[in-house]
């Protein structure tokens, strides 16, 4: 759906490019187009060729992450302290790039940007915004999320996590589960109770009583690193809390922003499940002809084809929205309800048509398809979002 797509699909009058139906490449600019292809050949050059290996080990290889930072794909919607300052379709086509190659690479980047990054651009002092984001918008360090505990999910302001002042200092204490990067990070923003009401503090790593075990025997997001991080008497000086927000509104912030890198993101993986499909089914023979000959498949196809179109222009205007400042909250969650919904539909019909192959790491659907149950649940539930819709439309909230 890039240019570059286009000249190796020649768009010939009355004929259909089989890769965008619509042509929405059209609807681009030159610039976005450009940073789209950026992402497209570092995951086509840098993750393809090695990503079903590392989903096989349940590995990330954090040593790429300075390339990702040299490319400016690290907090690129946010602007100085070395962040590329782009626009957020801009964003949100690198993150469908990252995600065609691994849901891992996209979380990665989201959490480093949206989830990391953001909340010390947004709220930090002049002090933590120096020390860390060019480091962090270089890929010289890594930054983790802090604010999902193993009995606080949908409902993070029942968190447990907590910090008392304690002779000018914080001391810290608690747990936080499910937090991609945790086991790599040289940083977390942790969000706690306090006196005051859920501060964000940011914690280097290596500070006396921070702890992280790493979640193993997974079956998705493989090619990504979950953890468990642990506070035990962690003591923080003054100047480690968020300075710019109190309550609740500060994680929420967050989470919606990286709620946008997802929405465009899995119309990458979508994308990419439809287009291994199509290439199998043409080449793939039975009855003597291409099985994309017979009319189940051509359906099959077509359904996916019609998803990935209809789901892109939805991040297309979405990123628009969100340029012109006029996004909500419940617009981002719809994207996120749909989206995701659509690209999980997609890779298990993909799946179907390649067969017995569909569940081998050869072809690129099943890992796909196991990442995307994953994304599924994160950042706010499918029935989370279900909730945050009704509400919108309705008026009333059904939380409780």
């Amino acid at each position: 759906m890039t240019n570059s797509t286009k000249t190796e699909h020649t768009n010939i009058k009355g004929e259909v490019d089989p890769h965008d139906l619509l042509q929405i490449g059209r609807l681009l600019t030159p610039e976005e187009t450009l940073v789209q292809e950026t992402a497209r050949r570092f995951v086509e050059d840098r993750v393809l060729p090695d990503i079903a290996e590392w989903y096989d080990r349940g590995v990330f290889p954090k040593e790429l992450a300075k390339e990702m930072g040299g490319l400016g794909l690290l907090g690129m919607h946010l602007e100085g302290y070395g962040c590329s300052g782009t626009s957020a379709v801009s964003y949100g086509l690198a993150c469908m790039e990252m995600e065609a190659g691994d849901s891992g690479f996209r979380s990665f980047v989201s959490v480093q940007g949206s989830l990391a990054m953001f909340p010390i651009w947004a709220f930090g002092s002049e002090e933590q915004k120096q020390q860390w984001l060019p480091r962090m918008a270089a890929g010289e360090a890594i930054g983790c999320f802090g604010l999902t505990e193993a009995d606080s999910g949908s409902d993070p302001s029942s968190m447990r996590t907590n910090a008392k002042r304690d002779n000018g200092d914080w001391i810290l204490n608690g747990s936080k589960m499910w937090i991609t990067n945790g086991g790599i990070a040289d940083v977390a923003v942790v969000w706690a109770r306090t006196d005051e009401g859920v501060r964000g503090f940011v914690v280097p790593t290596d500070t006396p009583g921070f702890t992280t075990n790493d979640i193993t025997l997974k079956s998705s997001l493989r090619a990504s690193v979950t953890s468990e991080l642990v506070f035990d008497d962690v003591r923080l000086p003054a100047d480690a809390v968020l300075p710019g927000v109190t309550g609740m509104r500060g994680p929420l912030s967050c989470l919606n922003e990286a709620r946008f890198g997802i929405l465009c993101g899995v119309v990458g993986a979508a994308r990419a499940c439809y287009e291994a499909s199509l290439s199998y089914t043409k080449e793939r023979v039975q009855f003597d002809k291409p099985i994309a000959a017979f009319q189940l498949t051509q359906r099959k196809l077509v359904e996916m084809a019609v998803i990935v179109n209809k789901s892109f222009l939805v991040a297309l205007h979405l990123g628009r929205l969100k340029d012109e400042g006029l996004i909500t909250p419940a617009q981002v969650s719809f994207g996120k309800f749909d989206n995701v919904r659509n690209a999980l539909e997609v890779a298990r019909e993909a799946r179907s048509t390649l067969g017995a192959n569909g569940i081998t790491l050869e072809y690129p659907v099943i890992r796909h398809m196991n990442n995307l149950e994953s994304v599924f649940t994160y950042e706010g539930t499918n029935e989370i979002h279900t909730l945050i819709l009704g509400q919108a439309i309705t008026g009333h909230a059904a939380y409780r």
